[in-house]
């Protein structure tokens, strides 16, 4: 028979436990690295899953030697302890040994308990809206352990739990299928782009009297075999130095109001938690909003938009771009103050594409972080990005490189299509499978 309980009463009575990341002393700024075990905290959480970045900081086997209570295990649920209570993540397979940062809260149930079932139910509007409510601060939202105990829970006979996990489950095996192969093919397509726009490896080959590698001759004749200097550095001769501004406008989206959310009606509306910092649009945040708005306010499939704000203070989304994808269904859709988009003046409507790829390289994100400002929320102004210089290459060049990326673009939008329609078919089933239970 199934029941409502607290996340504290379950600890109380099992050998469960809620453990919060070492605080103050316990771990020193100094012994944090680029190398060893992944620290897990604000950063790292997101809807369901822990995802590692370029700036997830590590830490050595000595430190986690010296404070083992803090590695966490397969099942465990982490949750962000503050700028992002909503969220939490369990911790898979071979995730287990990861580190639990001091921004996050370690669940831990013992056998008596599917942590996949409970974890799941943390997924639901209910249990978010619930932790926004309850969340303690004044100007940024927290989580303690107190607040942790508090959390209404469903708790099915175990058998109950593994079957509404294993049906929930397969759906996300496969959401997470496509997800990896999407990680390969972005990093093909962002190595291309690197070898011809930043490395300029073509360039180079012909101007030590070589053929490129891997090139036709067609492809390699529109490269040219020499360079010039620049403001930034060597360019290949006869490209051109430009400013974002001289080849796009940039809008910021609507400053809602919190009242105009909702979970069905309005219109969508994409907002900070849609963007990964890869580039990769996360259509599963995107929030639903029926307040009032201007047409300044609307943006379309294909558009480029460019994060604004970041909660993190670790500067990995501030300054990240995405591609708006289609969605089914939808011939309006809204975009919130935390977001620019790029409205491409007429006839530079065809550098979209590139000028995305080039917002993703290792020197703007730089830059964006450099003219981001804030303590608590960093920041980026449109100067951070108006004022951003980079070269453009020769139109014909620009067409032979879309004909090489748009086959690895359309394999990662088709991924994207299936996952949303499977996460739409998880979060659908996930109230029902629930209501059943109890």
């Amino acid at each position: 028979m199934s029941d409502i309980s607290t996340i504290g009463e379950l600890v109380a009575s099992s050998n469960s436990s809620i453990k919060t990341g070492p605080f103050g002393t316990k771990l020193k700024s100094s012994e944090y690295g680029k190398a060893g075990v992944p620290v897990i905290s604000v950063g790292e959480i997101g809807h369901g899953r822990i995802t590692l970045h370029e700036k997830t900081p590590r830490v050595s086997d000595a430190v986690t030697g010296r404070m083992p209570e803090y590695l966490l295990q397969e099942g465990d649920i982490v949750f962000a302890r503050k700028g992002g209570v909503e969220r939490s993540a369990i911790v898979r397979a071979n995730e287990s040994g990861y580190f639990l940062g001091s921004d996050g809260i370690r669940l831990r149930l013992d056998g008596r308990y599917d942590p996949r079932f409970i974890a799941y139910q943390f997924l639901t509007k209910q249990h978010q809206n619930w932790m926004l409510q309850n969340a303690g601060g004044t100007t940024m939202p927290s989580l303690n352990e107190g607040v942790i105990k508090r959390i209404p829970i469903l708790v099915a006979p175990l058998a109950e739990q593994k079957r509404i996990a294993g049906i929930l489950g397969a759906l996300d095996d496969k959401i997470e299928l496509n997800r990896k192969m999407n990680e390969t093919l972005e990093q093909m397509a962002m190595a291309l782009f690197k070898s011809w726009f930043v490395d300029f490896d073509p360039v180079q080959a012909k101007a030590a009297g070589r053929q490129p590698a891997g090139m036709d001759k067609a492809t390699a004749d529109l490269f040219p075999d020499s360079f010039v200097e620049t403001e930034i550095g060597d360019i290949p001769r006869g490209w051109t130095l430009t400013l974002f501004s001289e080849i796009a406008d940039i809008d910021k989206g609507l400053s809602y109001k919190g009242e105009g959310l909702a979970d069905e009606g309005g219109l969508p509306m994409i907002n900070l938690g849609c963007f990964t910092g890869r580039g990769i649009f996360n259509s599963e945040r995107i929030k639903r909003y029926t307040g009032e708005y201007r047409e300044r306010h609307l943006i379309k499939e294909g558009d480029l938009v460019i994060a604004n704000t970041d909660m993190t203070q670790k500067r990995t989304i501030i300054g990240s771009p995405a591609i708006i994808p289609k969605l089914e269904g939808e011939s309006k859709i809204l975009f919130t103050h935390h977001t620019f988009v790029a409205r491409f003046k007429p006839g530079y409507e065809i550098w979209r594409q590139y000028v995305f790829f080039t917002l993703l390289k290792p020197e703007f994100r730089e830059i964006a972080e450099g003219f981001s400002t804030g303590t608590t929320v960093l920041a980026l102004p449109r100067d951070g990005l108006s004022k951003y210089r980079f070269c453009l290459p020769d139109e014909s060049l620009l067409e032979k490189f879309s004909i090489q990326i748009s086959p690895i673009l359309s394999a990662i939008e088709a991924n994207n299509r299936q996952s949303r329609s499977l996460g739409a078919t998880r979060d659908t089933l996930l109230p029902k499978l629930l209501a059943i239970a109890t």
